[in-house]
């Protein structure tokens, strides 16, 4: 292959450097360390041409990318890990129905081969919030009517751990009201955790991780893949673009588009304020304000 086809060195920007040495300490680092040969390598293998600089979230290195047909793409390179674990296999399954397609996949690096969307153009910069919410909730309804793949994490699973760390976590909330929503919030779980459902979960749809495309207006990336029941869906809905007069509007439109039962759906949104609850608490940091707003406003 020749040197034209791998493009210039890659160079790892120093933010995803940071964040692979705050959040994955030695993996991390060899992670970074390892990106750019495992770039020239899969460049080399799947007959791929630089097409633009280099682009980054916490996680990932994204390169903008041309296939040897000249068809426009993006190779995404990532540390394994739960979180991404299943992605393939969850894109798969979509089959770009709602959600950017998969090109190729290598399953023990995880790298990823996508179709090329247009990330100066996501949901996030519609200005019309109700808008927005519409988009995602039609989305949600497209992804999960897929039922899940063999081998994903399952929600049941999850909210069984989630249960067993409350009665720790509720003694390191200081204020009482606080407190309160939060065992509220696992008492839902509680009630909802014998039917944790089967379809085909994103859980991390919110407005930024929608981006406008060629073949359809909105397409959902970047997916951490569970097995589960719709409603854990609806908190990012929720609580990103926070609107508190708007929060039972949301939850409606949500639960209408996605066709579930709304009090099973706020059993599973309250499950989700509880899981970012004990996410903060296990980080040294208090609870996050928005998410027990949404929490609060739905309990009543």
């Amino acid at each position: 292959m020749s040197a034209s086809i791998v493009g210039p060195v890659i160079e790892v920007p120093g933010e995803l450097a940071a964040s692979q040495e705050k959040f994955n300490g030695a993996a991390g680092r060899a992670f970074v360390a390892g990106l750019p040969r495992r770039a020239e390598e899969f460049l080399r293998r799947w007959e791929l041409r630089r097409d633009g600089p280099a682009m980054h979230g916490v996680c990932a290195l994204v390169l903008p990318v041309r296939r040897a047909g000249g068809d426009r793409a993006v190779l995404k390179l990532q540390l394994p890990d739960e979180e991404n674990a299943g992605e393939a296999a969850a894109l798969g399954a979509w089959a770009g129905d709602g959600a950017v397609r998969l090109l190729a996949h290598d399953e023990p690096t995880r790298t990823l081969l996508l179709e090329r969307l247009d990330e100066r153009r996501a949901l996030t910069g519609v200005p019309d919030a109700r808008a927005a919410v519409e988009v995602l909730a039609a989305l949600l309804a497209r992804l999960t009517s897929v039922p899940a793949p063999a081998g994903l994490r399952r929600l049941g699973d999850i909210a069984q751990r989630m249960l067993e760390r409350v009665p720790r976590a509720l003694g390191r909330i200081p204020d009482a009201a606080d407190r309160r929503l939060v065992a509220d919030c696992a008492a839902a779980v509680r009630e909802a955790a014998a039917e944790p459902g089967d379809r085909l979960l994103h859980w991390d749809l919110h407005y930024g991780n929608v981006l406008a495309a060629e073949r359809a207006a909105w397409l959902a990336i970047d997916p951490k893949p569970l097995a589960g029941d719709p409603g854990f869906e609806l908190l990012p809905a929720l609580a990103n673009r926070y609107d508190p007069a708007g929060t039972l509007w949301r939850f409606d439109a949500l639960t209408a588009a996605l066709g579930v039962d709304r009090e099973r759906a706020r059993a599973w949104t309250l499950g989700r304020v509880l899981q970012n609850t004990l996410w903060d608490l296990a980080e040294g940091r208090p609870p996050e304000p928005v998410r027990l707003a949404v929490g609060r406003a739905l309990r009543a």
